[in-house]
């Protein structure tokens, strides 16, 4: 049975004042998405007021699998005290591009 492409969206909030470490975060554990075989389609930033994200980011996987492989990299694992300093809220869900 053939997986199916999975088209992601993820929306990110910083920690109040931590906007710069979200960034820094979000760049080390993204470069790892092409080592699975995965795409960052579109990555922007937003002004994290109100209910309005600091990144927006766009994803491009081309299976389930492929991504499970990428959520269980350990090196994006060993991150997660920074995530979790960092991020106060994530919201991911999948998306059709057009």
């Amino acid at each position: 049975m053939e997986e199916r492409e999975v088209l992601l969206c993820c929306l990110l909030w910083a920690v109040d004042g931590r906007s710069a470490e979200l960034t820094a975060y979000e760049d080390a554990v993204l470069a790892f998405i092409p080592e699975h075989g995965g795409e960052v389609v579109q990555r922007a930033s937003g002004n994290g007021s109100g209910e309005h994200p600091d990144e927006v980011q766009l994803y491009r996987f081309p299976s389930q699998s492929a991504l499970d492989s990428y959520l269980a990299d350990p090196r994006r694992t060993a991150l997660a005290a920074q995530r979790d300093a960092a991020i106060a809220r994530t919201e991911l869900f999948p998306v059709r591009f057009r």
